[in-house]
């Protein structure tokens, strides 16, 4: 799976998914064009995924889909929640960006 998902970040992925009342729909990680660096996160949710388009695996409870596009350029990356004073959000840690922004939503690789 290029993208696995840590505990954390899954708590907070069922929070939101159970507010909205999208408890049968998929966790879809992508990466797009722009952004400050060439390549953008994208993270929303789906009905479903295309089993000839996407990746798709469960990571703690959570289905997560990935676009055939998107998997080379996240392949071992890991989303986790980030909870400090400072700032709060999801994170990517991604070993294939070659640099990144300071927002930590956009890379180039």
């Amino acid at each position: 799976m290029p993208v696995t998902l840590t505990e954390k970040a899954a708590s907070e992925v069922k929070k939101v998914m159970q507010d909205k009342n999208l408890q049968s729909s998929v966790l879809r990680i992508g990466v797009v064009g722009g952004g400050c660096s060439g390549f953008q996160y994208s993270l929303g949710f789906d009905e479903a995924a295309n089993p000839e388009k996407d990746v798709v695996e469960e990571h703690h409870g959570i289905r997560v889909a990935v676009d055939k596009k998107s998997e080379l350029f996240l392949d071992g990356t890991v989303l986790d929640y980030y909870d400090g004073l400072e700032k709060r959000g999801f994170t990517f840690n991604n070993p294939n960006a070659v640099k990144s922004c300071g927002c930590g939503s956009s890379f180039s690789a």
